[in-house]
């Protein structure tokens, strides 16, 4: 990777990060037009496109907390969203950079729902029988495989000389 690719690397990844959230938004807007809420269409035996609204946090965590929750997951949100853009920015290992950008798309894509509609659209819902996964969406994919990839490349080192400076020092 030239000197220029690996300083340029972070910027791709935010922008990478910025694709995530619209598409996340995207998604979101096209089920909202198109499904009424808690609207539930079968797709297969396993899984429903739906239209569902999470005021609170992860598998709907302070979702009665009467809105108080709003305010300060908006506030958890951008603060680790700040602390995201600073890592990958300041990252040295393209594995984790690329993790730390798709949790960041994921935090995007949900903190603009929570600014803008006051609740998180969810749009997959999962299940087995009668079984079912909390309905999820695009960005919550996106903070799931990124926290994996996060996981993996901290429990499993790389092999030396692999890692990439991302800053173009080396």
């Amino acid at each position: 990777m030239s000197i220029v690719a690996k300083k340029h690397l972070p910027y791709g990844l935010l922008a990478i990060s910025g694709l995530i959230a619209a598409s996340d938004q995207v998604v979101k807007w096209l089920v909202q037009q198109s499904m009424a809420y808690g609207e539930s269409i079968p797709v297969t035996p396993f899984f429903n496109w739906v239209h569902a609204w999470n005021t609170g946090a992860a598998f709907s965590l302070f979702a009665d907390g009467g809105g108080w929750q709003r305010y300060f997951l908006i506030t958890v949100a951008v603060v680790v969203s700040i602390v995201l853009i600073g890592l990958i920015l300041q990252c040295r290992r393209r594995g984790e950079a690329i993790a730390y950008s798709l949790i960041l798309g994921g935090a995007m894509g949900n903190l603009i729902d929570r600014i803008f509609r006051g609740y998180v659209v969810d749009s997959f819902d999962v299940y087995w029988q009668s079984w079912h996964w909390p309905a999820f969406n695009l960005a919550d994919i996106a903070i799931v495989l990124g926290t994996v990839l996060f996981l993996y490349v901290s429990f499993i080192p790389e092999k030396s000389g692999t890692n990439v400076e991302l800053d173009g020092s080396g």
